[in-house]
């Protein structure tokens, strides 16, 4: 079935049976939209309280060197100075992190970073404490900073970051005997460190408690995963130290990491005074993990026909300074590092190290988006040698349900991968530029060009990112909801610590209880840590397992419901209690009793990848995107006018239109970035550009127009057969958009960010100049 519902086409089965708009399968309005469209939105950069004190942070200038002393004596004489504090003032564990503790609080006896946090402190003023941190001396032993990630991976000889050693994970995938064939295709490929670059910078008020404890305001993507790191760092246990969610001015990963989160709690609890601090934009390049650069080297073989015999693949990983969660994305790039094709025989090694460069993490896409720039660009170097379309190449190798993985996981849900290419590459193609008009052309009103120099390509590219947690990690969601009457009507009370980051999750879950509960008026609560983990906003899992979450705390609450009115065969709807002819108002049947129900939802198990094989059942579920990317390119000046970009992504089933549009058109938008300007220098260790008017991220402008088709192939193991779609949009955009490029000037472009250089001199003359 195919429905025109908004901008964009919808294709499968109709989400059906919800009572009223505002359920699941409408475009529900957010509570918070008309507040951010006004900027009347509360972030946590806005919090305050009297009598507040401002904390600031020192950061080390070095990306390596001892610390033979600190002296803070000067800086605690300042006026207007509370507290200076410096490892030695940690009362309890001095390391934390998310997946190894590694990361001190504090540096203790070296940095291994530029930026890493050496001292904190807290003034009546944010000025006062930025000009207490200038008085700190530190005596530092400067040291060459290791900063190839390559050598890090696999040179004996390369100094070590940290004692244990500098690779931290290896894992390689095998499967199959076969290594030669009739075409082979090599490349090697390049992938800059892309920032998150939310608007709204790292912030949060914590408050000491008269219990002794501490209650923090904060911006984050997990709560409780906080909360697990902060207390064994301030020696209290995890129910004295209580989070609450704050505003989030966007996250895409970079949230999932502590920032300033201890360092604020510390600083309260040592002055018992409220402590707010706030990063600027330069701090906040140097407070936050960034996407791991990435050098791939590729090895693609098939026969005559471009059917692909084999895959061999070396990933390495720039992890920084710290772990953060680099063993997962190394699993991801690992697992995924064949792409979304069937490959009988496969051969990857993917590395993360450790360096002193910026410290990496978590970005949309993890790990899945460095992958799929190589293998996408490796198919399409196989199809130009097998003498093949872009699209056929990848249609005659498209896994399908059924498919094995070189992992050993079978797809056990619809991959409607030939369908989706088929579809994307039959869009029709946007007309050509109006050259009389210069915003149409690369270069808009600068007026570099009027038609002249400027060759038109296209570009494909399809990817697959994994969702939810992977590799025996027990994911799981918890909400609570409450049923009972106020005002002579049934409302309903939902309450998960789920992080609401911009995705639309609070409205989503007001969609679900409005349909599982047949109630119009739902309030949804302040994510925090008096209810169990939600997990985190990340991995495209929030619909997934806190949708999961709220539907069977729902189902809970209905069936007492049932029970009550005697009705244990029936449902509600549009607030009555139906059973056949008969409807009860549910008002009736509550009277003045609280229905309350607290659920779990955890996800089919995963298992981790063998260390040596890597095979394993370690993914819960696959989603896909396709993309068709339209540019105009300026081969003289190398600059590059995105005309147009076209895509095709599976949802499983679409919970909300709206804001689904919203998170393929964001997704995309990163993937843009990521192709064409959007990259951290760093040299030596050091960032050169932590500004946005040296980091470049898309504008309004930047972006082009969006043909979308959506399907909905629905997920049998999934609440509402739904897939996560928030990242696979984030693959795909980037190796579309630089195919294209490459098929308008002809250059290899082997690395992303592409760059004017990149492009000029590349051009053969062979494709006809619009002019």
């Amino acid at each position: 079935m195919t429905q025109q519902d908004g901008p964009y086409a919808r294709e499968g089965t109709p989400v059906t049976g919800r009572s009223f708009a505002g359920g699941v399968g409408d475009s529900a309005v957010r509570p918070d939209g008309v507040l951010k469209a006004r900027g009347a939105f509360a972030y946590s950069s806005d919090l305050w309280m009297d009598g507040m004190l401002w904390g600031a942070t020192l950061r080390s200038p070095h990306p390596s060197a001892a610390i033979r002393g600190i002296d803070v004596t000067e800086a605690l004489r300042l006026p207007g100075v509370y507290a200076v504090l410096t490892h030695e003032d940690v009362p309890g564990a001095k390391h934390y992190g998310l997946e190894l503790k590694d990361q001190p609080v504090l540096a203790i006896d070296q940095v291994r970073y530029q930026g890493e946090p050496v001292a904190i402190v807290a003034a009546d003023h944010p000025e006062t404490a930025r000009r207490a941190c200038d008085l700190i001396e530190v005596d530092y032993e400067v040291r060459e900073p290791v900063t190839d990630a390559r050598a890090a991976a696999l040179d004996p000889a390369c100094p070590k970051v940290h004692e244990r050693g500098n690779v931290v994970r290896h894992q390689p995938v095998r499967t199959g005997e076969v290594f030669t064939a009739d075409v082979v295709v090599t490349g090697e490929y390049e992938v800059g460190m892309q920032d998150q670059a939310f608007l709204g910078p790292e912030s949060g008020l914590a408050v000491p408690a008269e219990d002794g404890g501490v209650d923090l305001f904060i911006a984050t993507q997990w709560l409780h995963v906080d909360q697990e790191q902060i207390a064994p760092v301030l020696g209290l246990p995890p129910e004295k130290v209580r989070l609450t969610l704050s505003g989030v001015g966007g996250a895409f990963g970079a949230r999932e990491d502590l920032s300033m989160q201890v360092h604020a709690c510390l600083l309260a609890l040592h002055t018992a005074r409220p402590v707010k601090i706030v990063y600027g934009r330069e701090e906040s390049f140097s407070g936050h993990v960034h996407r791991h650069p990435a050098t791939l080297r590729y090895e693609h073989g098939a026969d005559r026909d471009g059917r692909l015999v084999y895959v061999k693949a070396e990933i390495i990983l720039d992890g920084g300074a710290y772990c953060s969660s680099t063993p997962a994305v190394v699993g991801n790039a690992a697992s995924l590092g064949a792409g979304p094709y069937d490959v009988p025989n496969v051969m990857i090694d993917a590395y993360g190290v450790y360096t002193n460069n910026p410290p990496c993490g978590a970005m949309r896409g993890f790990g899945a988006v460095q992958a799929c720039f190589a293998y996408e660009s490796q198919m399409d170097r196989l199809a130009e040698a097998c003498g093949l379309d872009p699209v056929e190449i990848r249609v005659r190798n498209a896994l399908s349900e059924g498919s094995r993985l070189p992992t050993g996981q079978v797809v056990d849900m619809p991959a409607p991968l030939t369908a989706m290419l088929r579809r994307v590459r039959d869009f029709p193609m946007p007309p050509p530029p109006d050259t009389g008009d210069l915003r149409n052309l690369p270069g808009g009103v600068s007026n570099t060009t009027h038609g002249e120099g400027v060759v038109r390509g296209v570009g494909y590219a399809i990817g697959i990112k994994n969702i939810c947690y992977s590799e025996g990690f027990d994911d799981l969601s918890t909400a609570r909801v409450r049923l009972e009457v106020s005002g002579g009507e049934p409302v309903v009370l939902v309450h998960t610590a789920a992080a609401e980051v911009g995705q639309g999750l609070v409205t989503l879950q007001a969609q679900i209880a409005r349909t599982e509960l047949g109630v119009d008026r739902v309030t949804v609560a302040p994510a925090d840590t008096t209810v169990g983990s939600a997990g985190s906003s990340s991995a495209s899992r929030q619909s997934y397992m806190t949708g999961g979450a709220v539907r069977a705390a729902c189902e809970a609450v209905r069936e007492r419901v049932l029970r009550l009115a005697g009705m244990p065969g029936g449902t509600l709807r549009g607030g009555h209690v139906v059973a056949g002819d008969a409807a009860v108002p549910l008002a009736e049947v509550l009277g003045g009793r609280v229905v309350e129900e607290t659920r779990e939802f955890h996800h089919r198990p995963t298992a981790p990848l063998d260390p040596r094989t890597g095979q394993g059942d370690s993914h819960t579920q696959f989603a896909f995107c396709v993309h068709r990317a339209v540019v105009d390119v300026d081969v003289e000046l190398g600059l590059v006018k995105v005309v147009e970009l076209a895509a095709v992504q599976d949802v499983g089933k679409i919970l909300n239109p709206v804001a689904l549009e919203g998170q393929i058109h964001g997704g995309t938008a990163q993937g843009l970035g990521l192709a064409l300007m959007e990259e951290i220098q760093v040299r030596e260790g050091r960032i050169r550009n932590p500004s946005f008017t040296d980091y470049l991220i898309p504008t309004i402008l930047d972006m082009p127009p969006m043909r979308l088709r959506v399907l909905e192939h629905p997920d049998p193991h999934a609440p509402y057969g739904l897939r996560g779609a928030g990242e696979p949009p984030t693959l795909s955009s980037t190796p579309a958009i630089v195919a294209a490029v490459r098929d308008a000037c002809g250059a290899p472009l082997t690395r992303v960010p592409v760059r004017p250089e990149h492009i000029v001199g590349a051009y053969g003359g062979v494709r006809e100049v619009l002019a």
